[in-house]
């Protein structure tokens, strides 16, 4: 679902953003006599159809909704749920499965006997991208921070380069500049100023971003990095800006021509190419 209504899954939300939850639901339509049939069980063995997400852009896992089925014949069941987009990122995985709800000593042999035993699953893939920097964020006031109170954002970096992402980087945007605020809230569905605006934060965080990398000197091509790690985030985004470029040579050139580099930069961001 969205604020337009409800759709059918998509491949991918190109306007998604961090700010933007989803509302999903799955019907699924359950022949139990035959799933407990086909699966050698008891005709009273009681059955989950349980619903799981993943985003890999967060590592983040979690059970979305479960039901616990003990009748028979054929069942129609909804699972509805709400995902916080701030958990979110990346590939997002939906896996529904058909599982059996409790340990069953009765079966046989060949038959599933343990809870959680599973008889049936399925997968479905979105992904989930937009025109926002793609960080956990939060709206802050920065009166009550040491930021500078007119400051309009600001990302933060902790953590080693081996530390996950999502749990490293923090965008975060000070509620009384409502211009930035404002483009943060309309990045579904940007106005040519939203656009602007998100453009001027993902340079200027694309810029953070890579001055943090150069000033680590573990930070090198041939570093092998955890996926979804901070460090592989980096490389990707090295990748992206400056293809084809050795790291040594980056670093030498922002060093020794910080003011160039600065350019370069601009330039490999494609700082207010909005469409």
């Amino acid at each position: 679902m969205t604020q337009d209504g409800e759709i059918a899954l998509p491949e991918a939300l190109p306007d998604w953003d961090y700010q933007m939850d989803l509302h999903l639901r799955r019907t699924v339509r359950v022949d139990l006599d035959r799933a407990r049939a086909q699966s050698g069980l008891p005709t009273d063995a009681a059955l989950t159809l349980a619903a799981v997400w993943t985003a890999t852009g967060s590592n983040l896992s979690g059970p979305a909704q479960h039901m616990r089925l003990t009748d028979g014949g054929t069942s129609v069941v909804a699972l509805e749920f709400r995902l916080r987009g701030a958990d979110l990122g990346g590939l997002l995985m939906l896996d529904t499965a058909l599982v059996l709800a409790e340990r069953r000593t009765d079966a046989r042999p060949s038959s599933p006997r343990r809870a959680g035993s599973v008889l049936w699953s399925d997968r479905k893939f979105l992904r989930l991208q937009g025109d926002a920097p793609q960080f956990p964020m939060a709206v802050i006031d920065f009166a009550r921070t040491s930021f500078p109170d007119h400051a309009a954002w600001h990302l933060q970096i902790s953590g080693s380069l081996e530390s996950a992402t999502m749990g490293s980087l923090l965008l975060l945007v000070n509620e009384r500049n409502t211009v930035t605020a404002t483009a943060f809230e309309n990045a579904g569905k940007p106005r040519p100023v939203d656009r602007i605006v998100l453009s001027a934060v993902y340079a200027d965080a694309a810029r953070v971003m890579v001055e943090h990398a150069l000033n680590n000197d573990d930070f090198v091509e041939d570093s092998d990095f955890p996926e979804g790690s901070l460090g592989a985030t980096m490389l990707s985004l090295f990748d992206q800006l400056f293809p084809g470029q050795p790291i040594t040579d980056i670093r030498l050139r922002q060093r020794q021509s910080p003011a160039l580099f600065a350019s370069d930069l601009q330039a490999a961001v494609k700082i207010f190419e909005v469409s």
